[in-house]
């Protein structure tokens, strides 16, 4: 008895490890920080809605934020990521400054859209050193702060000759999608006049450094 006893802890214990402590497969160890700060503007977050006459989408360059994790586990994942508002672009001035306005997101009085991120869940290992995961975090517009979640795909790459024509360091890329009910957050679902969809499709695509220039 104690010998089953003692080989069904084991097994938990295996089962416990396997199951909470999912990690990059990759040269680094320990605590990483990436900066996704991009000179270059390559980084982008963007938007996208529906009106009768015609879609709409937005862009923006000037994503910001950091993301810490132990390369062990990537529940440990913790970070902030913004994007300014007066960044957003839609390929018509009008309509950016209709964007901009306090009737929309209002950029003076709200400069940033942010997300913290909170927790981690239904991680699934794609590769050693790639996962598909579900971000969940508190996301900030126009004041106004709820939690949601996000879809996510993360990709760790150790520094190579290649990785260095992008940045100096390991890099970490992020596609992530998640939507945005207008109503939640206080913005009218009417830009220069016409209805657009209540939800709104969110999209980031960006890579961070873990080496501090």
């Amino acid at each position: 008895m104690k010998k089953i006893l003692s080989s069904i802890t084991v097994l938990l214990i295996l089962f416990t490890s396997f199951s909470f402590a999912q990690g990059f497969k990759v040269k680094a160890s320990g605590e990483q920080t990436f900066n996704f700060t991009d000179k270059g503007g390559r980084n982008q977050a963007s938007f996208f809605s529906t009106t009768p006459l015609e879609d709409i989408r937005g862009l923006s360059n000037d994503v910001k934020g950091t993301a810490t994790f132990n390369v062990s586990d990537i529940k440990t994942l913790k970070g902030k990521i913004s994007v300014s508002v007066a960044s957003l672009k839609t390929g018509i001035d009008l309509r950016d400054e209709h964007l901009r306005s306090d009737n929309w997101l209002d950029a003076e009085k709200y400069p940033e859209i942010t997300f913290t991120i909170k927790r981690v869940t239904d991680v699934k290992q794609l590769a050693d050193n790639k996962f598909e995961l579900k971000v969940v975090g508190d996301f900030t517009l126009k004041g106004v702060t709820k939690e949601i979640t996000a879809n996510a795909t993360l990709t760790y790459l150790d520094e190579s000759e290649q990785t260095k024509m992008r940045a100096p360091g390991d890099l970490l890329g992020v596609q992530a999608t998640f939507k945005v009910k207008l109503s939640e957050f206080g913005v009218k679902n009417k830009i220069v006049g016409q209805k657009v969809a209540e939800e709104v499709e969110v999209s980031v695509n960006m890579v961070g450094s873990n080496k501090t220039n």
